[in-house]
């Protein structure tokens, strides 16, 4: 009970400084509406620790299905903590935020080229926009998206090298797949591997269509304006942790798949009788 008490709470406290971070690095004049930026902190803490403190899953999926959950907070936290320090740069610059600012500039730059995503974030943003917030924004796109696809590859590789999630015990579908109803729908493994494929497609596409569907709707909204700083951590942490977020779903889902469809085959297998020459 200790135990369980001591993990929830831990984490429950790590979303809230996530949350926080911006608010906490940033200049004092630059982090505006701290009041909701607190309230969010502590309802994403109290969610996080109701959720591991109970016995019973509701929305969280792959909880008890190590590191899928770590690698997507240590993705997320990554790219705010990142995109943080180096916007920190151009208002109080220090020795620290200089260097995470010279790595964005390095990786945005390598990465703008024709028809890549982070090529397309920048023909989203208004027309009227400064040169230097676009070179800001082009850097933490290039960022957030090098850390979002890192996290794919290091959980593909826990997938295909370590043989997640069969080295952490029995996997159980109701505690990491609340809701997933294996009853309804037809076969659950084509289920599984049908939701996993959209998962994954959906989230290869998405970091080249939201930019695309952004700019689309700028003439009948009013588009996001990432020129303040808070603004602009989050809208490219966002756009780039949701498609890695979808795809690494998307691969667990087809790996349940193909573990229950490897455990079928074994079962098939044992009840054949045995046939006597």
């Amino acid at each position: 009970m200790f135990r369980r008490i001591a993990g929830a709470l831990t984490r429950g406290i790590l979303v809230a400084l996530m949350i926080a971070t911006p608010s906490l690095l940033l200049p004092g004049y630059l982090t505006d509406a701290t009041e909701i930026v607190a309230l969010l902190a502590i309802v994403g803490a109290g969610l996080t620790f109701a959720e591991y403190y109970t016995n019973f899953p509701s929305i969280v999926e792959f909880r008890d299905a190590p590191p899928l959950n770590r690698l997507r907070f240590i993705a997320l936290l990554l790219m705010v903590l990142m995109l943080t320090l180096a916007t920190k740069n151009a208002y109080e610059p220090t020795a620290i935020t200089a260097i995470f600012n010279g790595i964005g500039q390095v990786v945005g730059h390598y990465s703008d080229f024709p028809y890549s995503p982070i090529r397309l974030v920048i023909g989203m943003l208004p027309d009227d926009i400064s040169v230097v917030t676009m070179e800001r924004v082009r850097d933490a796109a290039g960022v957030a998206y090098a850390i979002a696809l890192a996290s794919v590859v290091v959980f593909l590789g826990a997938v295909r090298l370590y043989g997640w999630p069969t080295r952490q015990g029995a996997f159980n579908v109701w505690v990491n797949l609340p809701r997933f109803d294996p009853t309804t729908g037809g076969d659950v493994v084509h289920r599984l591997q049908r939701d996993g494929r959209i998962n994954a497609v959906l989230g290869i596409l998405l970091p080249f269509l939201i930019p695309t569907l952004v700019r689309m709707a700028s003439d009948l909204i009013d588009p996001i304006t990432v020129e303040h700083p808070q603004t602009m951590i989050w809208t490219i942490s966002a756009w780039a942790f949701l498609p890695a977020s979808m795809i690494m779903r998307g691969i667990a889902m087809i790996r349940i798949a193909e573990l229950i469809e490897e455990k079928r085959r074994r079962a098939s297998q044992e009840s054949e009788p045995v046939r006597l020459l």
